[in-house]
């Protein structure tokens, strides 16, 4: 039986990091692979602010190789290799304004012995409560650059309405000055899989 496949909308993505990456929370991120499809639902997000935003890659508008994409048009897929790890972010605002969500943390949904194969020794808590976890536990690469969220093979879907959503600081961003102390980290409210 194949899954009935209902991406959100270009137009959902066409708003701030900053209203994107609540609005983000109890959606499903959804990847096919070879192996199958697996997918989560979002519990945790980060907002990155662009030019003005010391955190974001894009501070000051700084346009390199990496970065390029999140120039580019909302609902952009913008991965990055840290520490060894694929982070996923989708790209936000308009044209040029170069802002973008990253996805932090899901909660399993489908594919769970994929992703237990994926993430071997570990809890179930533990295949997807971090940026570079879920990536591994899903099957997401640095292929899926520059990819429409919106277009198989990673999309995201509609999922639930989380019933409580908790805002703090962002996380590994020590060096970024007073953008540091911003409360741009947006998680559901007593999820288990939150990465912290």
């Amino acid at each position: 039986m194949t899954r009935e496949k209902n991406p959100l909308p270009l137009t959902f993505y066409q708003k701030t990091a900053l209203e994107l990456a609540p609005s983000l929370l109890g959606c499903l991120l959804v990847k096919e692979t070879d192996e199958g499809t697996a997918s989560g639902y979002i519990v945790e997000t980060e907002a990155y602010m662009g030019a003005g935003d010391r955190a974001a890659h894009s501070f000051n508008n700084r346009r390199t190789k990496r970065t390029e994409i999140m120039f580019a048009e909302a609902g952009r897929v913008y991965t990055y290799v840290m520490h060894t790890h694929t982070l996923l972010n989708v790209v936000a605002a308009e044209k040029d304004v170069p802002q973008a969500v990253l996805i932090r943390a899901i909660e399993p949904h489908e594919g769970q012995l994929l992703m237990e194969e994926r993430r071997p020794g570990r809890s179930p808590r533990e295949w997807t409560n971090g940026p570079g976890k879920l990536t591994k536990a899903l099957g997401v690469t640095m292929n899926d650059y520059g990819r429409w969220i919106t277009e198989q093979p990673l999309y995201i879907e509609s999922g639930y309405t989380p019933e409580a959503i908790s805002t703090g600081p962002r996380i590994g961003i020590d060096n970024s000055g007073e953008a540091r102390d911003y409360p741009w980290r947006f998680w559901v409210t007593g999820n288990r899989y939150v990465s912290r």
